[in-house]
């Protein structure tokens, strides 16, 4: 199960890294939009990569600032836990409320 453990931190740091170059692509976009900066059309798939992930990891994070306080957990301290991290966040909000009722599962490790 230690590698489960390795994979979820190697998950977080990578997601972490690219959920910051998003916000900093998005933000470079606005920047070049609000000062005419022409941006070469083959970037607009890398544009709406970025907002699809920026999107999904911003519900994420709704859902887990819902959730946290049912785990003991502060809302907002867990949901810009949850934004950045990504779904392996979620998976450890909701294996606290699986392993305090059965034996812990490879969950536990996360």
């Amino acid at each position: 199960m230690n590698i489960l453990k390795t994979l979820a931190a190697i998950i977080k740091v990578i997601s972490t890294v690219f959920i910051s170059s998003a916000i900093g692509w998005e933000l470079w976009n606005i920047y070049a939009l609000m000062n005419n900066i022409s941006i070469p059309s083959s970037l607009n798939f890398i544009f709406w990569w970025e907002r699809f992930a920026i999107t999904a990891h911003l519900i994420a994070a709704v859902i887990a600032a819902f959730y946290a306080p049912t785990k003991e957990k502060r809302p907002m301290k867990y949901a810009i836990y949850t934004f950045f991290v990504g779904t392996v966040s979620l998976i450890e909000l909701f294996a606290h409320e699986e392993n305090s009722s059965k034996k812990p599962t490879y969950l536990n490790d996360l």
